[in-house]
């Protein structure tokens, strides 16, 4: 009998934003060996002496695990590390390799933000918070975390970033900051839930560097869930509560992929037909996902057209920019759905009118279904002079090598 295999789940459940130090916390709170953190912390060669704080606090009446980074000598908050120095410094760390990779890749999501912001080259951005020692703490100890928990999958809500304005090295500047908002591109965000940052340049690029997907859906078993306290006691919980979960067989089949997606519709019943061909290879050339024309009658029995589209959260607005521009329509409806493919992949088979490709599916390890790119038929139909037809046949033969 094969044995039901469970998928490891970890959930961010960002409803009060994310912090460094709040995501160590929920990460102790959800059971991490706070010796285990501590001491590898400790290879990682910082020229500043520091002490971490580890306690039990409320905030709104939930308790949960405080994280906190003590400087014990001067003041650090404007020393300046290149993301050069840092990736050297972990590099030469005695953390584990997996622990290393994530944590350059959360700093280098921290580089490519600020570069892009302020207008110079990854190699020569200099941090400020984000380069100081306590933030190398946060971000190290989250990689490290990540890997003493050993999970298959990491998933997040949409991420509360706050409002108003924050105080930083270049002066005041509005939630989110520049950076953060750079950092958080692509992700589903909330905000106004209270006048300050809730969402920080660190909590920002530790889900962007590690999380597969975002979605308010737990399709999941909670094992273990922990609360990390944040600094402030505001009027909602200033907390993080991250879940420890596990998935069923359906869930963890490997075959079975799910994403969110975005579908964009729009009616239109003044717009010349032949216009839609060329806006439907507008929207696929910028990475559309799927388009449908679906007849309808709207109000005085006028018959219409719905243009449907679906796309990633990263294509959105290009999408909504060509309907806006090619087509006749004077507004949209957006809705988020989630997507749920099989697994596939493509290989060529020959056949006397020419190499024609093939994609198949997979469902629990067996491939269960395979079609042939109807392109690829066209093209040889045109260059031998036959019907796609024939071709379609001769394919359904198995008669191909």
């Amino acid at each position: 009998m094969q044995r039901n295999m469970m998928m490891k789940i970890l959930y961010y459940d960002c409803f009060s934003g994310i912090s460094g130090d709040m995501n160590l916390g929920a990460m102790l709170d959800l059971g991490v060996d706070p010796a285990y953190l501590l001491g590898e912390l400790k290879k990682v060669n910082i020229d500043d002496s520091y002490e971490i704080r580890i306690s039990r606090e409320k905030r709104r009446g939930i308790e949960g695990t405080r994280f906190e980074v003590l400087l014990q000598t001067h003041d650090h908050s404007h020393q300046h590390r290149t993301y050069s120095d840092i990736a050297r410094l972990l590099e030469e760390s005695g953390v584990s390799a997996r622990a290393k990779n994530t944590g350059l890749n959360i700093f280098r999501k921290v580089a490519e933000a600020e570069a892009k912001v302020h207008g110079c080259d990854v190699e020569e951005v200099h941090f400020h918070e984000v380069g100081a020692l306590d933030s190398i703490v946060d971000i190290v100890g989250a990689a490290v975390c990540l890997d003493y928990l050993q999970v298959d999958r990491v998933l997040s809500s949409p991420v509360e970033i706050g409002g108003g304005f924050v105080r930083c090295t270049h002066g005041i500047l509005p939630v989110p900051a520049p950076a953060t908002v750079e950092i958080l591109r692509g992700i589903p965000l909330k905000s106004g839930a209270v006048a300050f940052e809730t969402t920080t340049p660190t909590g920002a690029a530790i889900l962007a560097a590690t999380v597969d997907s975002f979605t308010d859906k737990l399709n999941f078993t909670p094992v273990k869930i922990g609360y990390g306290v944040g600094q402030r006691d505001t009027e909602i919980p200033n907390v993080l509560r991250i879940y420890l979960g596990e998935s069923g067989e359906g869930e963890s089949d490997p075959d079975v992929a799910e994403q969110d997606a975005w579908v964009l519709e729009c009616n239109i019943d003044d717009m010349n037909p032949e216009l839609y061909d060329a806006v439907m290879d507008r929207l696929f050339e910028k990475g559309a996902l799927d388009v449908t024309l679906t007849p309808i009658l709207m109000k005085k029995s006028r018959p219409a057209v719905t243009l449907s589209v679906i796309c990633d959260q990263e294509r959105k607005k290009e999408m909504e920019e060509i309907l806006w521009l090619h087509t006749s329509t004077f507004g949209l409806r957006a809705y988020r759905i989630s997507k749920v493919m099989l697994k596939r992949d493509f290989s060529t088979v020959e056949t006397k009118y020419g190499p024609v490709t093939m994609k198949q599916a997979y469902f629990k390890g067996k491939r269960i279904k395979s079609k042939p790119e109807y392109e690829d038929c066209k093209r040889l139909a045109g260059e031998k002079g036959v019907s796609i037809l024939e071709i379609l046949d001769f394919l359904s033969s198995g008669k191909c090598r």
